[in-house]
């Protein structure tokens, strides 16, 4: 099954949300795997079904990074705020890094992130 991590920045959560309720459909034919705030947010505000990682500040962003080594994540969304992120949310570098290491699509816009998933969804 495809599995796909969200992620986004605490400014980007709203949009997140808006962005699995548009793809509720489509996402729920996947594994998903988040941080813990963001998926937190998908549980309580959607019907998807989402594995919990720890939230960014604790390392979730690196144990879905391992699981990118792991060959175990097709495609990550993490929605950043490139502007004024806070220095408890996680560090993209190390997660972008492995992403391009091992030829995992990381979206980190909204267009992005339609673009990876219609297309995951095309499969």
């Amino acid at each position: 099954m495809t599995r796909v991590a969200l992620i986004a920045h605490d400014d980007e959560k709203p949009e997140m949300i808006d962005l699995v309720e548009s793809y509720e459909e489509t996402l729920a034919a996947f594994d998903l795997v988040g941080t813990g705030t963001t998926g937190q947010r998908i549980r309580d505000e959607t019907s998807l079904q989402i594995e919990r990682k720890e939230s960014g500040p604790y390392g979730g962003d690196l144990q879905i990074g391992s699981e990118v080594a792991d060959g175990e994540i097709d495609a990550v969304v993490f929605l950043r705020d490139p502007q004024t992120a806070q220095p408890h949310e996680p560090d993209i570098s190390a997660l972008l890094r492995i992403c391009d290491v091992n030829d995992v699509p990381l979206a980190t816009t909204r267009s992005a992130a339609e673009l990876v998933l219609d297309g995951l969804d095309d499969d």
